[in-house]
């Protein structure tokens, strides 16, 4: 795992929705986490199946954030919950070995070090820096990254606030993926954008 972790925005519109992901796709992201925090449950159905599809034909996974069961019925690629050691523990029993479950872990070693141990294929950390979309209240400090290299066998995810540049010293520390929204779906050019993050990681192996 490595590379843009791209996350949903709060979109009803499924055609802008599907238009501004598959740019991104085009880009180079990695990986597509649908998450719609305000959705019904038709809505969430319709918008996870056809992000589903086109992830497919891109040959990227998509994760469904909360949502084992949609996970389950679609049989997407796997699920992103928070860091509670039993919530990880029930969706890697439920999926199985070869599905992602990844944990949000927000600032908190510990609760990465339980979401190992209980199965995560990810930590995801954060928010690094102020969001439009994620309210936190709290601060991860970069330095978090440092120590969880040293102690976790996970990929290590950051969100929150990411833009290229601000990125760039998280993945210096050792970071995986970057996770964003804003960054990519709110630009003119989510293609672009994608590219930008991407290159990030292109840097990182040179």
């Amino acid at each position: 795992m490595r590379g843009l972790y791209l996350v949903t925005p709060n979109w009803n519109d499924t055609e802008r929705l599907l238009a501004g992901t598959e740019a991104a796709l085009r880009g180079g992201a990695s990986l597509v986490q649908y998450r719609h925090k305000e959705a019904g449950a038709t809505l969430r159905l319709e918008q996870a199946r056809a992000l589903l599809a086109l992830c497919r034909r891109h040959g990227r996974p998509l994760v469904i954030n909360d949502h084992l069961d949609l996970c389950m019925e679609l049989d997407a690629d796997g699920v992103h919950l928070g860091g509670t050691d039993l919530a990880i523990e029930h969706a890697r029993r439920l999926l199985g070995p070869d599905k992602i479950v990844g944990a949000s872990c927000y600032g908190q070693l510990a609760l990465a070090r339980t979401a190992q141990l209980a199965g995560a294929s990810y930590a995801a950390f954060g928010g690094f820096y102020p969001s439009l979309v994620k309210k936190y209240d709290f601060v991860t400090e970069p330095a978090l990254l440092d120590q969880a290299r040293l102690e976790l066998a996970l990929p290590l995810v950051v969100i929150g606030g990411m833009t290229p540049a601000n990125a760039a010293p998280l993945v210096a520390r050792g970071a995986h993926m970057v996770a964003a929204i804003t960054s990519v779906y709110g630009e003119a050019d989510p293609e672009g954008a994608a590219r930008r993050f991407g290159a990030l990681f292109a840097m990182d192996r040179a």
